[in-house]
């Protein structure tokens, strides 16, 4: 990998939550790129397996461990293997999290005829227990990992976490509420840890995507014939670049708000990078 430019996490362990994903494997491979031994904390073992191998490929130092990060107790476990074995966490990448389908309406908005067909959802539909599981695995699946593994950062002076945040946690997108109202509380609660921790040196920042094609959006967005769906191209149409993201475009922010010698004085804010999505007020 060629990473956009240099630093140096020699020595540094950091610590990526959902890291086997479509975003979150390039994180690792980049901070693996800039010399920190990289921690990938995911569920499926397998695709755990495949980044840790081709970062291993490349020279550079992983590990990985299938753990479920709304699981503080076996979190805590593999917290204590880390620090045994590989050494305190200096920089958290909280990237775990994702969307619920049965958190998600049918429509962007109620039928005015007021009849919901069979088989589509409305807001009246939506299995609670479905969006409380969606927060949970967003906001607590943010929460518990800093307070499992920020323990280890404090008084280090250059420690960094990054929250992955979402472009729907500033303007809701349509059919998606608690997907975004979870984004939303892990933008606010980014503000609130960094003014928490900022007298012991750890800084905490969230980088807000806007749309990238992950392994969780591609069937909304691109067809069975491979033609992309009437929501891709009303996103893309949002979007001032016209097209999506690609997940390199990523690194540059990261590596920015990790680095103490180029951001030190960058805490507590919430950056996009999405292609002038949030920018745009569609006229």
């Amino acid at each position: 990998m060629t990473l956009p430019f240099s630093i140096d996490l020699h020595g540094k362990v950091a610590v990526v939550t959902g890291g086997s994903g479509v975003l979150g494997s390039v994180l690792c491979e980049a901070l693996a790129e800039a010399g920190a031994k990289v921690v990938i904390l995911a569920r499926n073992q397998e695709k755990i397996d495949q980044v840790v191998t081709s970062i291993q490929k490349d020279d550079g130092e992983a590990y990985g461990f299938s753990v479920d990060v709304l699981n503080k107790k076996d979190l805590e476990r593999v917290h204590k293997k880390i620090q045994e074995n590989i050494g305190p966490c200096s920089i958290l990448i909280n990237g775990a999290g994702g969307n619920h389908p049965k958190a998600t309406t049918s429509h962007e908005y109620y039928p005015s005829e007021q009849v919901v067909p069979e088989g589509e959802q409305s807001f009246f539909d939506l299995d609670t227990e479905a969006v409380g599981s969606l927060f949970h695995m967003n906001f607590l699946g943010t929460l518990i990992p800093s307070q499992v593994f920020c323990k280890d950062m404090i008084g280090q002076q250059d420690a960094a976490v990054i929250n992955i945040s979402s472009m729907n946690a500033d303007k809701p997108l349509t059919k998606i509420p608690a997907y975004s109202g979870a984004k939303a509380a892990i933008s606010n609660f980014t503000e609130w840890l960094a003014v928490y921790f900022s007298k012991v040196g750890i800084r905490v920042n969230a980088i807000a995507p806007g749309f990238f094609l992950t392994d969780q959006n591609k069937e909304l967005m691109i067809q069975e014939d491979g033609q992309l769906s009437p929501r891709a191209h009303k996103i893309l149409s949002q979007t001032p670049e016209g097209r999506f993201g690609k997940p390199e475009e990523l690194i540059g922010t990261m590596l920015w708000l990790v680095s103490q010698q180029a951001s030190s004085f960058v805490n507590g804010v919430v950056i996009p990078v999405d292609g002038g999505f949030s920018a745009y007020s569609g006229v």
